[in-house]
């Protein structure tokens, strides 16, 4: 039976607080942290929305195409950018796409895409290294930019656990619940599990931030195509490769990563600002109510 404090008991327990006036001061020094992280992210959902936003009106709406074609100005965009853009569509097995647009695959995308492995959880020289190592799970954040986990050199060279370089876009082939077709831009070199696969771009074709929001649009089309040809429900780095795509000029997916560096950049940024404030605020907290820092 586990250990039980009756709440008969728990109302007579004494505890030590400080001074009311301390308290407030307290709360002040802590909301200010907790203002911080949140204002952070606030923004980090504005600058996503952007960029969701703009790969939806340039790569899947067509909207400066749709625009040139009605005679129209594209709206929101400069005359260089507009350029890029022609001003007709055509017939393909995708249905229409601007005229000079290709139709291919998501491996036409990808100069690599692979799955990774975990290293013996029985052996702990494989394990609490220096090594970032992710799992599905971790997909539930769109930017990643530390592990739960690391693993040991000894970790990665008895294992068949596979690095996944900073700039590839990561997907959870397997997992509960919504866990499964989940995405993230990967912004630190890691090693992944079975679990993960990782497609790095093809630079030549395609570019990180372009791939990635592009696969991040299709959690819905991975589960239902996993469902579809998997017994066990699993998204394959096979079924994967062959999903359809389309695949714009080098030079408007260029401009469109250079549109968002800026944008991707101060989200990592405040990503990482916030994960320092909580840590700050989580060992203040302990030390001001105790009385180990002194208020003035």
């Amino acid at each position: 039976m586990a250990d039980y404090v009756s709440l008969k008991d728990q109302r007579q327990m004494h505890i030590t607080l400080p001074p009311l006036p301390e308290q407030r001061t307290i709360a002040r020094i802590l909301g200010s942290l907790d203002d911080k992280i949140e204002l952070n992210r606030r923004m980090n959902e504005t600058l996503e929305a952007m960029a969701r936003a703009i790969f939806k009106s340039w790569f899947v709406d067509f909207d400066p195409v749709r625009a040139k074609a009605e005679g129209r100005e594209p709206a929101g965009m400069d005359a260089e950018t507009a350029a890029l853009f022609p001003d007709s569509f055509e017939e393909t097995e995708l249905g229409m796409v601007p005229r000079g647009w290709k139709v291919g695959k998501i491996s036409d995308f990808c100069s690599a895409i692979y799955s990774g492995g975990t290293p013996s959880t029985r052996d702990p020289e494989y394990w609490d290294g220096d090594i970032p190592w992710l799992s599905s799970g971790e997909t539930r954040d769109k930017f990643i930019i530390d592990t739960e986990r690391r693993i040991t050199p000894a970790g990665v060279s008895n294992s068949s656990t596979r690095l996944a370089p900073a700039q590839s876009t990561v997907i959870a082939s397997a997992g509960q619940g919504n866990t499964r077709g989940q995405t993230s831009l990967l912004t630190i070199d890691s090693y992944i599990n079975q679990s993960v696969i990782a497609l790095v771009a093809n630079p030549k074709i395609s570019s990180p931030y372009h791939l990635f929001f592009d696969l991040k649009r299709r959690y819905e089309e991975f589960r239902r195509v996993s469902d579809a040809h998997s017994s066990r429900g699993s998204l394959t780095t096979k079924l994967l490769a062959e999903l359809n795509v389309v695949i714009p000029p080098l030079v408007i997916i260029r401009h469109f990563d250079d549109l968002l560096n800026f944008a991707i950049k101060r989200v990592t940024v405040n990503l990482h600002e916030s994960r320092i404030l909580a840590t700050l605020r989580d060992a203040l907290l302990p030390k001001l109510i105790g009385g180990e820092i002194q208020i003035k």
